[in-house]
């Protein structure tokens, strides 16, 4: 059995029930089932229905979301994140550079970088290279003035938690910025690089080795054996190139508002939903939510 969610974005809230009506009828699904009014619908199908894809492109420009998933085991055990432009949105390296002065050759390595075309490792380590002589005091201001947490995020962590769930922030960026963010959100754990500084000042370089694609595989791997579990009971959510080993590992891997080249790899995508699109993916109803 398989499980197809609709999803609007919840400030439009403008998801019709005759277009889940229409879908449901012409793959033969069973009762549609409104996650909440406007916003979410599953239904249940007992084979993977024909012109997925071209229906889902179809939805797309309408402004929806669509994903089908096994129906069994869709509710998980564990959520591993990745931090920038996921749970926050921005890409706080593209933020620093910024004050640095070098924000545009900055942002445009990273742009490459998180579409595939770059090594991950070698394009951070150019990246930080160009930040050295920036005060660390500057990390401080990024924080309060140019970081925002991605919408719905606090209410996925809290109602994942309030399941039993145990949460994980995992990123290419660094210590500096997933701690915060990770206490903000309630995030259980996080892990990141370390950028290096002397005398208050960013020495250009980050801690060895670099924490990218291999190292949030290991991190799934190990979390979840931690806790007596398989990859398979837990959900992974990014946006880059370096996500794309964790979404395949993962029982269900989310593409969230990903670059083009990396969504297409996934097949579980949210274009236009925030975070909680993550609660509706494993059938939580907005009623079960934790705020």
């Amino acid at each position: 059995m398989f499980t197809l969610t609709l999803l609007a974005a919840p400030d439009r809230a403008d998801l019709p029930s005759s277009l889940v009506e229409e879908l449901r009828k012409r793959w033969n699904g069973g009762p549609a089932r409104w996650l909440e009014r406007e916003v979410a619908a599953e239904f249940p199908l007992e084979d993977q229905p024909a012109g997925f894809w071209d229906r889902w492109e179809m939805l797309q420009e309408l402004g929806f979301d669509m994903a089908l998933q096994p129906s069994q085991d869709r509710r998980k055990s564990i959520l591993l994140a990745d931090m920038d432009s996921t749970m926050i949105q921005q890409e706080c390296i593209d933020e620093l550079a910024d004050f640095a002065g070098v924000g545009e050759r900055v942002a445009a390595i990273t742009a490459r970088a998180m579409n595939g075309e770059l090594n991950f490792h070698e394009a951070l380590v150019e990246r930080v290279g160009l930040l050295a002589g920036l005060q660390e005091s500057v990390i401080e201001q990024v924080l309060d003035s140019r970081i925002t947490l991605m919408p719905g995020g606090r209410t996925l962590i809290a109602t994942m938690k309030a399941h039993g769930a145990y949460t994980a922030l995992v990123s290419g960026g660094f210590t500096v910025f997933t701690e915060p963010v990770a206490a903000a959100l309630g995030f259980d754990e996080h892990r990141a690089n370390t950028l290096l500084s002397e005398d208050g000042v960013l020495t250009g370089h980050v801690s060895l080795p670099v924490l990218g694609r291999e190292a949030k595989i290991e991190a799934l791997e190990q979390i979840t054996a931690r806790h007596g579990l398989t990859p398979a009971a837990a959900i992974a959510v990014g946006d880059g190139a370096n996500d794309l080993g964790m979404l395949h590992l993962a029982g269900t891997g989310v593409a969230l508002h990903a670059k083009p080249s990396v969504a297409a790899q996934v097949s579980v995508r949210v274009n236009h939903g925030d975070l909680t699109s993550l609660l509706y993916l494993q059938g939580y109803s907005q009623p079960e939510f934790t705020l």
